[in-house]
């Protein structure tokens, strides 16, 4: 098992060096001049001709890209100094860059984002598994029957809406036209500062995530106890008299989980990236939100860095995933 997850891990090295380049040298070639939001930046006047070719000799686009990105990869284990407008700034490790609209390192502006980014992928994530999972359960035990019938069409009705569409009409409708008391303004505000201010801040977003995410789990999870519950040794257990509760929860359910664990640590994963129209919708300052700013602005450090953190995030979910099969299912083993 050890050397399985050392495989996984050195694999998971390399996608992120690919990843990196790629995105390193997708603004490195293209068509517009990454050194120019630096320039409008620090240029008081008109970013001339002259400013912009002193900007993109410091921040070495004139270099070749292979020794400039050796620099950057480096920086990320033990940190560079970079000189921008003849003042040089010690970047400590992680170091991602300094941020070309602001000139700050982009780790100190990641490490603000990041709880509010989390707070909102934990709790929507809570919610896909509280609400989906015992509904699929609930369906598959009532297999055709009207209620079945109604719970899937519903799901189905929702889950055909946009999600961003979705959450702007809670957000009209609950936030701004009903103005539910419980509900406070939509936005991030740190636990440490305020705790019920925190959960009033988000609870609209989870629930946005939640109602319109266990859509899918609860399909996932009906059709996963449909096909246990018609197994041989389920058959069995119940021939032998064990009570329908332990025969459902826990044999049927058990079996029924590891196709839904996949989903669902590609789900997790991909709410830590950062949720881009649920943190625009809800004022919620996180990654998301944040790499949406910085592609438009052509700012490569906090790109290159979102990028970086979200195939590291999807790598680790999905090995904690191939981990948690050999729990579930005994006849899994990582080998």
């Amino acid at each position: 098992m050890y050397a399985y997850i050392l495989k996984r891990l050195i694999s998971g090295a390399v996608v992120l060096l690919l990843v990196s380049f790629s995105v390193f040298a997708l603004f490195w070639y293209g068509p517009s001049e990454p050194a120019r939001a630096m320039c409008d930046t620090k240029t008081s006047n008109r970013c001339t001709p002259e400013r912009l070719a002193v900007f993109t000799e410091e921040l070495g686009y004139d270099n070749n890209i292979f020794a400039e990105y050796g620099r950057y990869v480096g920086g990320i284990f033990v940190g560079r100094d970079i000189t921008i407008s003849s003042v040089t700034v010690q970047c400590d490790a992680p170091c991602f860059g300094l941020s070309y609209s602001t000139g700050k390192p982009v780790w100190n502006d990641m490490k603000k984002r990041l709880p509010a980014t989390v707070s909102v992928a934990v709790g929507g994530a809570f919610l896909y598994l509280l609400i989906g999972v015992p509904m699929g359960v609930a369906a598959a035990r009532r297999r055709g029957s009207l209620a079945d019938k109604a719970l899937v069409s519903s799901f189905l009705v929702i889950s055909s809406i946009p999600y961003y569409l979705f959450a702007l009409l809670a957000y009209l409708y609950v936030a701004v036209y009903w103005q539910v008391p419980w509900l406070g303004e939509p936005g991030y505000t740190p636990i440490t500062q305020n705790p019920v201010a925190w959960f009033g801040g988000l609870a609209l977003a989870w629930l946005c995530l939640g109602v319109f995410g266990c859509t899918q789990y609860t399909r996932y999870s009906r059709g996963s106890m449909v096909e246990a519950l018609s197994e041989d040794y389920i058959r069995t257990a119940k021939a032998k008299g064990l009570p329908t509760r332990t025969v459902v929860y826990k044999h049927a359910l058990r079996a029924a989980l590891v196709p839904i664990v996949t989903i669902f640590g590609i789900d997790f994963g991909t709410l830590l990236a950062g949720t881009i129209f649920t943190e625009k919708i809800f004022d919620i300052n996180g990654i998301g939100l944040w790499t949406l700013t910085a592609i438009r602005a052509m700012d490569l450090p906090i790109v290159s860095a979102t990028a970086i953190f979200s195939a590291s995030v999807l790598i680790l979910s999905n090995l904690a995933v191939d981990i948690v099969y050999s729990a579930l299912d005994p006849r899994v083993r990582l080998s």
